[in-house]
């Protein structure tokens, strides 16, 4: 029988505390490094800052603008005056970084294993390794589904630290209300009926929750911690490390690094099934995580998508005559098949081009 033992990486984090050089399954080729050196470059702005109590409450016109600004220039943003309590973030946080610092075997009650060799999504461990020459990426990660609610698997749910479940549930229900209005008013900028977005989402849409955590590395110059990508979702919240820096977006053919986020700002950003909806209007930005050598760096990412069933394609009411569909229709579960497949063949970065007309 053939050895299989490359589909099963190691923990990251344990690789982390023990070698001096990173394995060679983790070190980018020379033609993998996209758009140049891993250090990245400055952002020549800042990042848009949108105030979501402005542009829900009031339809202020300045802050729809900007929004715009950020989707066309971007895909990503900042928002304030969100309407998350402070205190609840804080405590994701401080929950997530207990996990992963939990021994690894209490981890390992959690794991995307089956039977300790069969992948799954959900769960504890690493993303899934498909071929010998996959470059693999420096991050363990937690990743669970939250909605449909009744198909949450409670069994890779962690139970300790104690606060975990409940400050995961918590902050699910407040993402669910922040995601809401910002579909609300990327509708309204495109002159469509206001919950045009939010009814793409029925009752078996799948909402996601992904833990990632990026040990300390000592080869940053060429590491990922996740490799480059666009998200397969509608729209992503993501909860940053307020003091290590690492996400990087393309832009250009550069690279651009985000810092390190003010305490209690959730980023936004779109996915490719936004992309198709909106026909390209807007885009899903390709970004990744580096490393870095001396602290670990842990962020909770909320992914929105539709139900696997159901078909995506450009919204009708945004095609013309002079502006015809760009992108085919194909059901959601085909469209994420193809994106980890890109993903883990390293073309993340490039999957638009297998759906566009």
């Amino acid at each position: 029988m053939a050895d299989e033992s490359w589909r099963l990486p190691n923990s990251v984090q344990q690789l982390a505390a023990t070698v001096q050089e990173p394995p060679s399954r983790y070190l980018l080729r020379e033609h993998e490094d996209l758009g140049g050196h891993l250090a990245g470059a400055e952002l020549p702005e800042l990042i848009p800052t949108i105030d979501l109590d402005l542009l829900s409450a009031s339809n202020d016109a300045e802050e729809a603008t900007k929004l715009r600004s950020a989707l066309q220039s971007w895909g990503f943003f900042k928002v304030s005056n969100h309407g998350m309590e402070t205190s609840l973030m804080d405590s994701v946080m401080t929950a997530s970084r207990e996990f992963f610092h939990l021994p690894h075997e209490e981890k390992k009650k959690c794991s995307n294993l089956i039977g300790g060799k069969h992948f799954q999504v959900e769960g504890y461990g690493n993303d899934q390794v498909k071929t010998q020459d996959q470059i693999l990426d420096w991050s363990d990660r937690l990743h669970l589904r939250i909605e449909p609610e009744g198909g949450r698997n409670l069994a890779h749910w962690p139970t300790h630290p104690k606060s975990f479940r409940d400050d995961l549930h918590e902050y699910a229900l407040r993402c669910k209300r922040i995601k809401g209005e910002i579909l609300r008013a990327i509708a309204k900028l495109l002159e469509l009926d206001e919950d045009c977005f939010v009814n793409q989402f029925n009752s078996n849409a799948r909402t996601y929750a992904r833990f990632n955590y990026v040990p300390p590395c000592p080869r940053p110059d060429l590491v990922l911690g996740v490799k480059p990508h666009t998200d397969f979702s509608v729209l992503t919240v993501l909860l940053m490390d307020k003091d290590v820096a690492g996400l990087q977006y393309l832009r250009d053919g550069t690279w651009y690094n985000v810092p390190a986020v003010c305490k209690h700002t959730l980023l936004i950003n779109i996915g490719f099934a936004m992309e198709i909806m909106t026909n390209g209007i807007f885009t899903g930005p390709v970004h990744r995580v580096v490393t870095n050598a001396d602290k670990e760096r842990i962020s909770v990412a909320m992914f929105y998508g539709v139900d696997p069933d159901q078909e995506i394609g450009p919204i009708a009411h945004l095609l013309s005559d002079e502006q015809p569909a760009r992108y085919r229709k194909m059901k959601a579960k085909d469209l994420l098949v193809t994106q980890l497949e890109h993903f883990s063949q390293g073309r993340g970065a490039r999957i638009a081009d297998a759906f566009k007309i």
